[in-house]
């Protein structure tokens, strides 16, 4: 179960009707409410019972928040007062954000339950001032929907309930210490203002005001020093001392008003231009795409599609990713590229070096001509980036904002594994990956391993992009091996898989051709869906996407990385420290014929491996391109 929804009542007929019914019209609904009621003497039991609540005893708002939690069963906790009732999607935004973030506690903001000026100025007053100190003092006017992960809050030991007054803060500031605190920008809860009825704004403020203080001195405020009770009037005729403030009051409230609707006023309009640009503009969005393989353009190509409808997307890339991402997109422009020197099924640093130098010139004016005079005309609210060079440059030349979406940035953003002997090498990854991307907003990271994240404030990570055509076949077992080479020095690795009583289908050599055992093919996309899906194994080199691709589809993996390419080896040995076949530093009939032996040992745990769509990262994606757009 997600989330657990836990209610403090005393005597709240009235009110609590009102609260259950708008849950009950939320869309979201992986949810149990626990009502905790501190002996009320009216129907509030019945009326939480007959909502399907789960009633328990309470006491004092701490104690009853506290004996929910014990039996809560969600993975998140949700307190809300009995006299507030959620907005449209309060749920679904609440848990959205929530997740999104990263949050371990965090508050939704109010709007009062009430047309009054005076009410409305006050909670917008209160709301800007939770935002305003969120990352000084984490702060709550109430307990207007604190939501915090279940573990969080028993770890930190719930609310005190030796507090009269304030324990809501409290609670917040001892969670904060632990995990990241927010005000949730996405939803609002509508609060009674039955307490400012009872007791006049200017009481309110001056309880809500002087206990504030106290928080920020570092003290703690009872609740008889402020006349406060848990209990409320429910008298209908007006209070003595409304009347008696309300000739004083008077001429404030009529300025307040007046200050009120001229900024009400400067809101319509402002909104009125927001709307008029949204319907006749959308934010220009520029995909940044690495042009070497295959892999970054049909992660990109899912993505690109996904958020089109959005977005206007301007795509830039080169080499193979570019004619890819041509033929899919209008907007897709060809910039310059740095490519890897492979001889022998190894990378050659110098040759590659030297390559780079020599192209630079040529890829620099291209750059300059698509990628930078565009974003002057054109100003990209955001660049996403999926470990491309020149978008970097162009993010802080202009200083626009960068969102990076890649399995590269495994290697820097996570505790990774790797074998001991390989320490120069992811040293020297290390330095490339950060020399080729740097200071992005976040880092989107997409992997079919999942180690410890080292800052989830600069990085979040979700399983592979996975095409439509993937998700959507049903695979096979076939009498054949899939081998996919995407490096042509490569083919002394297939010359000799001629010796070994098995069927081959091979891809990679852009040729049509059947050699023996050996059936070449052109890459087409259909045909290749369907090979894929019928093969008893494939056999590659470390590339993501294909290995992620043949782990959704649950193919044993012989996997041979390029030496020296330490992303490949990383994913190679992640296959084999999985179960889901095996990496080697070259290939041998030996080793291919032990392989193919262990087959169904492989299998049984591809067998229980989870494919997850792409929902999950698009979602992620379109948030932080709103959070971060350059406005």
């Amino acid at each position: 179960m997600i989330l657990s929804i836990i209610i403090p009542t005393y005597n709240e007929e009235e009110y609590l009707p009102v609260l259950l019914e708008s849950i009950k019209e939320q869309n979201f609904k992986d949810y149990e409410i626990i009502v905790a009621d501190a002996n009320s003497e009216d129907k509030t039991r019945e009326i939480a019972e007959e909502y399907g609540c789960t009633v328990i005893d309470g006491g004092m708002p701490a104690v009853g928040r506290n004996n929910g939690a014990k039996i809560a069963k969600g993975e998140y906790l949700l307190f809300l007062d009995s006299d507030l009732k959620l907005t449209d999607e309060y749920l679904q935004n609440v848990i959205y954000e929530f997740r999104m973030e990263r949050l371990g506690i965090g508050i939704t903001q109010m709007e009062p339950l009430s047309e009054k000026t005076q009410d409305k100025i006050f909670h917008e007053l209160a709301n800007n001032f939770m935002i305003a100190v969120e990352n000084i003092k984490p702060h709550g006017a109430g307990c207007y929907g604190i939501i915090a992960k279940k573990e969080l809050h028993d770890k930190c030991g719930g609310f005190d309930e030796e507090l009269t007054f304030g324990e809501d803060t409290d609670y917040i500031e001892r969670l904060a210490k632990e995990e990241r605190f927010k005000v949730l920008r996405r939803a609002k809860v509508g609060v009674s203002t039955r307490r400012i009825e009872e007791e006049g704004l200017e009481q309110v403020l001056r309880q809500y005001g002087k206990s504030t203080l106290n928080d920020f001195l570092g003290k703690r405020t009872d609740a008889e020093e402020l006349n406060y009770t848990f209990e409320h009037k429910h008298s209908d005729a007006p209070k003595k001392n409304i009347l008696d403030n309300i000739s004083l009051e008077s001429e404030r409230l009529m300025e307040l008003k007046e200050a009120y609707n001229k900024s009400k006023k400067k809101i319509e309009i402002l909104s009125q231009n927001t709307d008029d640009k949204k319907e006749g503009e959308k934010k220009v969005v520029f995909y940044c795409v690495c042009g070497e393989g295959m892999g970054h353009a049909i992660r990109s190509a899912v993505m690109i599609k996904a958020i089109s409808e959005r977005y206007d997307v301007y795509v830039f890339s080169s080499d193979r990713a570019y004619e890819y991402l041509h033929d899919k997109f209008e907007h897709t422009y060809k910039i310059g590229g740095f490519n890897t020197v492979y001889e022998d099924n190894h990378v050659k640093n110098v040759k590659t070096f030297y390559k780079a130098i020599k192209d630079n010139p040529k890829n620099l004016k291209k750059g300059y001509q698509q990628l930078y005079k565009k974003a002057r005309a054109l100003k990209p609210a955001v660049i996403v980036n999926d470990f491309e060079i020149y978008g970097n440059i162009l993010s802080n030349m202009l200083s626009i904002p960068m969102i990076t979406l890649d399995n590269i940035h495994m290697i820097t953003q996570t505790k990774i594994d790797y074998p001991s002997h390989e320490t120069r090498n992811i040293l020297k990854a290390k330095g490339v990956i950060k020399a080729y991307v740097f200071k992005p907003k976040i880092h989107i990271l997409t992997s079919f391993f999942y180690p410890k994240i080292r800052s989830k404030k600069k990085a979040v990570l979700y399983p592979p992009v996975l095409r439509d055509e993937i998700l959507e076949l049903e695979p096979t077992i076939g009498d054949y091996i899939l081998v996919y080479q995407t490096s042509k020095e490569s083919m002394s690795l297939i010359e000799k898989l001629k010796v070994l009583d098995e069927k081959f289908i091979v891809y990679g050599f852009n040729k049509d051709e059947t050699d023996e055992n050996l059936t070449f093919r052109t890459f087409n996309e259909d045909q290749f869906f369907k090979d894929l899906a019928d093969a008893k194994a494939v056999v590659c080199n470390g590339g993501f996407t294909f290995i992620s691709e043949s782990i959704a589809l649950k193919k044993p993996i012989f996997s041979i990385p390029a030496q020296g390419n330490f992303e490949q080896l990383l994913n190679g040995f992640y296959v084999q420290k999985l179960g889901y076949g095996e990496y080697h530093n070259s290939m041998s009939i030996a080793k291919l014929s032990t392989f193919l032996k262990k087959l169904p040992k492989y299998q049984e745990k591809l067998n229980t491996v989870k494919t997850h769509d792409n929902k999950g990262i698009i979602n992620e994606l379109i948030y932080r391109i709103e959070k971060y757009s350059k406005k």
